[in-house]
């Protein structure tokens, strides 16, 4: 990844087995300019305040010209909010391509966690200034919102094309996509506030739990008696 003012350094390669089959050199490639547009959005807005940036700002910083911003991100605000279509589309495809004999849970948990492992630690930074520029302008958390419910959709929809079942009428799609996208929001929320482990194998780890029907974890020993 190209760095962005010493903000970031190149992520770390995933191992083999965690790179996305699904995702090619060109969809690798994508991924990696439309994360440098973002980077440069948030760097910038961070520096200078959401009205003190312009579009081709941000683009001259990511190194690409406007017209790539808006292959990218309809706007200013989407470039630091927004899950854009393409990236719901991306996902959507990767879900689609799974071993059609996959149970639908397992899938999904294969998909998100080949997105996760081609995000570097090192981003944790980066999305916890992200998180504090949404946080500050309530417009952006609203669009955040519409983000997350379109991506919801999209998902459900894909889910139920596995299951053979039509989303409007069959509440599963839409449950077992509502449970991992919560699994999502909030560990990646607590890795950009706290990271620490891989936000892959914190998702990996709330994946297995959910699996197993979230059975509570065992309970912290007691103290010694005195």
């Amino acid at each position: 990844m190209t760095t962005q003012a010493g903000m970031e350094r190149a992520p770390v390669e995933p191992p083999a087995e965690a790179r996305p089959a699904e995702l090619g050199l060109r969809e690798r490639k994508k991924l990696r300019t439309r994360r440098a547009l973002r980077m440069a959005a948030i760097r910038l807005v961070a520096e200078r305040g959401l009205d003190g940036v312009s579009v081709d700002e941000i683009a001259a910083a990511a190194e690409v010209s406007t017209r790539t911003f808006f292959n990218y991100f309809p706007t200013k605000d989407d470039a630091i909010v927004g899950i854009d279509p393409e990236d719901i589309r991306e996902i959507t495809e990767a879900l689609a391509a799974r071993p059609a004999g996959e149970e639908p849970l397992a899938a999904v948990r294969a998909v998100m966690l080949q997105r996760a492992a081609l995000i570097a630690p090192e981003q944790a930074d980066l999305w916890r200034t992200r998180l504090a520029i949404i946080r500050r302008h309530p417009h952006l958390m609203t669009a955040s919102a519409a983000s997350w419910s379109s991506y919801e959709n999209a998902l459900a929809e894909a889910v139920g094309s596995r299951c053979g079942l039509d989303p409007a009428r069959d509440p599963y799609p839409a449950v077992l996509v509502a449970a991992v996208l919560a699994i999502v929001r909030i560990l990646s929320v607590r890795w950009q506030e706290s990271p620490g482990a891989p936000l892959a194998d914190l998702l990996g780890q709330a994946f297995d739990s959910l699996a197993r029907g979230l059975p509570p974890p065992p309970p912290p020993p007691r103290a010694a008696s005195a």
